[in-house]
C-alpha cells in the first residue's frame, strides 16, 4: 500500500476579509531610497533584485532619498498635484452623477491617482499610451478638456465618440490616448505592435501600455511580453497591482509567492517593482523606462504597487469581499497626502494653498459638468439620429447598409 500523501492543491486566499483586519506583510515593502538605480544600459537579469524589492523615493517625513530621487523642479511637482487633485475630485462628480442616473457607468482611479500623473509627464506628448479604464489623469495632465470626457460618459449629442463606447472608455488620437478596451491585456499585444510599427517607420515615438494584476492571467500578457523581448520593442509595459481585481485578491493572478515584475526578467525584459503612490518613484521609473526605450535598449516592464481604494465600478461592492476600512491600513498610503507632505516640507505648498486648490479645481469639474449636461444626459435621453449607427464603420458603406437605411426612412 502506498505511502505518498494525497496530491492537494493551493487556492489562494486574501489576508483580509470583511469583518478582519488585513495583514499586508506580503506586500515586502523595502526602506525608501535602500533600493539601488541600474545604469539604464543594464541587462534585463541585472534586475532581479529590482523586480523583488520595492523603488521608494518619500520617506515618512516627507523626504526625497536614495539614488532614484528625480531631478524635477518645483513647479513640475505642483502641476503633478493639481492634476492628482483634479482626478479625484473629477472622479467624486462623475460617481455621483451616475448614482443620478446621468450616466449608466463609472470606473474611479482614487488611490492609483499618482501613476497616471506621473508617468503622463515623463513622456513625451506624442507617444502612445495603451491605457485601462483607471487612466483619465493621463488625459487630464495632458490637457485635455473635461467637457468633452463628461459628454462621452453622459453619451450625448456632443460625445466625441457618438455613444458607441461604454463610458469611461475614451479614444483620444490627438492626445495619444488609445481607445481603451474593456477586454483586458488586449493593451499590451497592442501597445507592443504599435511600438514594433514606430521602429519599422524609423519613428522616434514610443507606446506605454497598461493593464492591472488581474490581467497579468491573460494570455495576452504572456504573448505581448514574448514579442516585445524578442524584437526589442520600445515600449513600456505597466502592470497596475492594486490588490483587487474585480473581486478576486492579487494571488489569484500569480503574485503571492512572487511578483508580476519578476515575469518580465524571466522573459528577458528589464523589469522593475515601484511604489505606485509615491509620485517621484512613479516619474523617475518612468523616466528611466523611458530612456531604455528611446535608445534602443529594449522593452521596461513595472509593477506599480497600489491601492484600489474605491469599488471596481458603479456596479461593484467591496464591502462584500474585503475590509471596509482596508485602505485606512494601507502601508504606502495616499499618494495625493504624500507628495502634499514633500511639497510642505520643500515650503513650496502649505495647507491653506491646498484647500484653495482644492476649491477652485472643484468649481472647475462643476462648470464643466453643467456645461455638458447641456447637450443631454442618460437621464434626459439621447439626441442621436438612427442614421449615425450606420456611419463611421465602414469607408464606403456596403450596399445592403444603404438598403436598411432606406427602409427605416432615414
Amino acid at each position: 500500500m502506498s505511502k505518498d500523501q494525497a496530491l492537494r492543491l493551493h487556492v489562494p486566499e486574501p489576508t483580509g476579509r470583511p469583518g478582519c483586519a488585513t495583514d499586508f506583510s506580503y506586500l515586502r515593502v523595502s526602506p525608501a531610497g535602500s533600493v539601488r538605480k541600474p545604469p539604464v544600459d543594464v541587462l534585463p537579469m541585472d534586475t532581479r533584485d529590482i523586480a523583488y524589492s520595492l523603488v521608494r523615493v518619500l520617506d515618512d517625513d516627507g523626504n526625497a532619498v536614495g539614488q532614484w530621487a528625480p531631478e524635477l523642479s518645483i513647479d513640475q511637482m505642483r502641476a503633478g498635484l493639481r492634476t492628482m487633485l483634479q482626478t479625484r475630485i473629477f472622479d467624486a462628480r462623475m460617481l455621483t452623477a451616475q448614482r443620478q442616473k446621468k450616466m449608466s457607468f463609472y470606473m474611479q482611479s482614487l488611490g492609483e491617482e499618482a501613476i497616471g500623473t506621473a508617468q503622463a509627464l515623463a513622456l513625451r506628448p506624442d507617444d502612445m499610451c495603451f491605457p485601462t479604464y483607471r487612466q483619465q489623469s493621463i488625459l487630464l495632465q495632458r490637457g485635455y478638456p473635461m467637457v468633452d470626457m463628461i459628454c462621452q460618459l453622459m453619451s450625448n449629442e456632443r460625445d466625441p465618440l457618438k455613444g458607441r463606447q461604454l463610458p469611461v472608455m475614451y479614444s483620444v488620437k490627438e492626445k495619444g490616448f488609445f481607445s481603451i478596451s474593456g477586454n483586458l491585456a488586449t493593451q499590451y499585444i497592442q501597445a507592443v505592435g504599435w511600438a514594433m510599427a514606430s521602429a519599422i517607420k524609423g519613428d522616434t515615438r514610443i507606446a506605454s501600455a497598461w493593464i492591472g494584476d488581474g490581467a497579468t492571467a491573460e494570455a495576452d500578457f504572456d504573448t505581448g511580453l514574448t514579442f516585445a523581448h524578442v524584437y526589442s520593442a520600445p515600449v513600456i509595459l505597466n502592470v497596475v497591482n492594486n490588490q483587487w481585481a474585480i473581486s478576486t485578491f492579487q494571488a489569484i493572478a500569480g503574485g503571492e509567492n512572487t511578483t508580476f515584475a519578476a515575469r518580465g526578467v524571466g522573459c528577458g525584459i528589464a523589469s522593475l517593482r515601484v511604489d505606485g503612490n509615491d509620485f517621484l518613484a512613479v516619474y523617475a521609473a518612468s523616466c528611466w523606462a523611458a530612456e531604455r526605450a528611446r535608445n534602443n535598449l529594449g522593452p521596461t516592464l513595472i509593477e506599480w504597487v497600489t491601492y484600489r481604494a474605491g469599488p471596481h465600478s458603479t456596479s461593484d461592492d467591496p464591502s462584500k469581499y474585503r475590509p471596509a476600512d482596508e485602505w485606512n491600513s494601507f502601508p504606502l498610503g495616499d499618494p495625493i497626502g504624500r507628495l502634499k507632505r514633500h511639497l510642505i516640507t520643500l515650503g513650496a505648498w502649505s495647507e491653506k494653498e491646498h484647500e484653495e486648490t482644492h476649491k477652485a479645481l472643484e468649481a472647475e469639474v462643476i462648470a464643466a459638468q453643467k456645461e455638458a449636461e447641456q447637450y443631454g444626459t442618460l437621464a434626459t435621453g439621447h439626441v442621436f439620429s438612427p442614421a449615425q449607427m450606420f456611419e463611421d464603420v465602414y469607408k464606403d458603406m456596403p450596399e445592403h447598409l444603404r438598403v436598411q437605411r432606406q427602409q427605416l426612412g432615414i
